[in-house]
């Protein structure tokens, strides 16, 4: 039978509030890899949840730097991972409207025309009716803090609803 923890959003803010303009030493910085907005989240879903998938290839984890499932730091990769039906431990969540978003939750951005989505940013604020205009961010790469949605300029944005994690 598969057990279900609920999802730490206090403690995923926390986290994201602590590192979103440095970055944890326990974790390699992918700046100049392509990007750290994916580490960045998946520390921050990982201190909301606790648990790593070690399945290799499509699980969700890091031990090191070459030791990492691609979900880790990659964008569609842990998408994928937090979309699956297929169940496995981690976090996991749904694609979801931006009215049902709330801190600790997971966005993606597509920058160019072809829509490939290439940033994710996490929820640290928003309103009560959440919308474009009232939630608040914090990434890495181009490191922000509470930096608003709005000020981003994008060809496709998606929401990923956390809704607990698998143990």
């Amino acid at each position: 039978m598969v057990q279900i923890k609920l999802y730490d959003r206090k403690k995923a803010v926390e986290y994201a509030n602590r590192w979103a303009l440095s970055r944890n030493p326990a974790y390699y910085d992918f700046s100049g890899l392509g990007g750290d907005c994916t580490n960045f989240v998946s520390q921050c879903l990982y201190a909301g949840g606790g648990v790593m998938n070690y399945t290799k290839d499509l699980g969700w984890y890091y031990i090191n730097a070459n030791e990492r499932a691609p979900a880790w730091t990659g964008v569609p990769y842990l998408y994928n991972f937090l979309t699956r039906q297929t169940g496995g431990a981690g976090p996991f969540g749904r694609e979801a409207n931006v009215t049902e978003v709330e801190a600790g939750d997971i966005i993606q951005l597509a920058f160019q025309e072809s829509g490939r989505f290439s940033h994710s940013l996490i929820i640290v604020k928003c309103g009560k009716a959440p919308d474009i205009n009232n939630i608040l961010i914090n990434t890495h790469s181009y490191d922000r803090k509470e930096y608003p949605l709005s000020n981003y300029f994008w060809t496709r944005i998606r929401f990923i609803k956390i809704l607990g994690i698998y143990k």
